[in-house]
This record gives C-alpha cells, sequence and structure tokens, in this order.
C-alpha cells in the first residue's frame, strides 16, 4: 500500500458471540476493550494509563427468547478510567421487554439517554441486535419465507444484498423485485 505513513494511536476491539442456553433461550456476549498506543492522563487520576494498558474492558450480555424480546440484561465494566464509569450500566435495564428487530436504534435512544448511561455499552447494543439475529439465523427458520404482517418477505430490503432491486429479490421473490432506477 502507497501513501502517507500512520501512526497508530487507538485500537478499539469489540466481540460478539451468539449462544444458545440450556434453559431454552438466547444469549449474545459483547466485549469491547480500548487501548491507546501512548500514555494516556484521565483528567480524574493522579497517574497516567500506560501505553498498552487497557482504558476500557466492558461487558454487555442480553438474553431474549425465540421472539427476540429481551429478558435479561447484564452490563458490567472489568476496566474503566473514570470512578463514575461503572454506575453507568445500571439504567441499561430499561432494555428488558424490548423486541430486538425494526426501531432497536430509536429504543435504545429513548431508553438510554447519552447522559445516563455509558457510551460504550450504548454503543455495544447497537451492534449485539445484528449478533443476535446472526444467531437465531443459525438455529430458527428465520429464512427466505418468513413475511410481514403486509405479506412481503422480512428480507427484503433488510440489506444490500437482500435490496429490494438484487438479483436475490429478483430470483426469490420476482413480484416483489424493484427495478434499478435509470
Amino acid at each position: 500500500m502507497n501513501g502517507p505513513t500512520r501512526e497508530e494511536l487507538h485500537l478499539r476491539r469489540i466481540e460478539l458471540r451468539g449462544f444458545r442456553r440450556s434453559d431454552g433461550l438466547y444469549e449474545v456476549e459483547a466485549n469491547l476493550t480500548d487501548r491507546k498506543a501512548i500514555d494516556f492522563q484521565p483528567p480524574s487520576r493522579d497517574r497516567p494509563i500506560r501505553a498498552g494498558d487497557l482504558i476500557h474492558d466492558h461487558v454487555v450480555r442480553v438474553a431474549f427468547g425465540a421472539d427476540m424480546v429481551i429478558v435479561e440484561v447484564e452490563a458490567y465494566m472489568r476496566v474503566w478510567p473514570y470512578p463514575e464509569c461503572p454506575h453507568g450500566a445500571d439504567i441499561l435495564q430499561a432494555m428488558v421487554g424490548v423486541r430486538i428487530g425494526r426501531g432497536w436504534n430509536s429504543e435504545i435512544r429513548k431508553r438510554l439517554p447519552s447522559g445516563d448511561t455509558c457510551t460504550h455499552l450504548k454503543d455495544m447494543l447497537v451492534s449485539l441486535a445484528s449478533a443476535a439475529v446472526q444467531t437465531m439465523y443459525s438455529v430458527s427458520t428465520l429464512n427466505r419465507h418468513d413475511v410481514n404482517a403486509d405479506g412481503r418477505p422480512s428480507k427484503i430490503d433488510s440489506c444490500y444484498a437482500y435490496g429490494a432491486s438484487s438479483e436475490l429479490v429478483l430470483k426469490y421473490w420476482p413480484n416483489h423485485h424493484r427495478p434499478k432506477p435509470g
């Protein structure tokens, strides 16, 4: 790769894992870690966090049934930069009873105001939804035969590959295919 040289300053990793539990529920666990390539001095600490050491190590676990409705939320922090941080996990219980699916991100914004929760935990919830869908896809009948209340296949417009003007939609649901404009 030609071009300018780069100096890494920050590394964030987010890992998402989906599980089937022995109690019949499903679970997705998200883990976020942050490290800096340089020493970092949080204003509320008397010593810097050394380059390469963890600044954040946060976990969110969400359990849900086959209907994708959340029945349990667990969130905790193993590493955090400010003394107040761990209290930002408490409000995530507001997501119990919410269905993972259409409107998920707006429910997160509505139920978890930015000043009341940890931004990193909130961000993990956004990614967690697609991992939950992939988890259920592994075990359920979620396939090209699922339809919404209007009889339209649920997969249409769920992503780029299933866009209404895609070859997949033309192949599986020609009567729902929408030719590309122009």
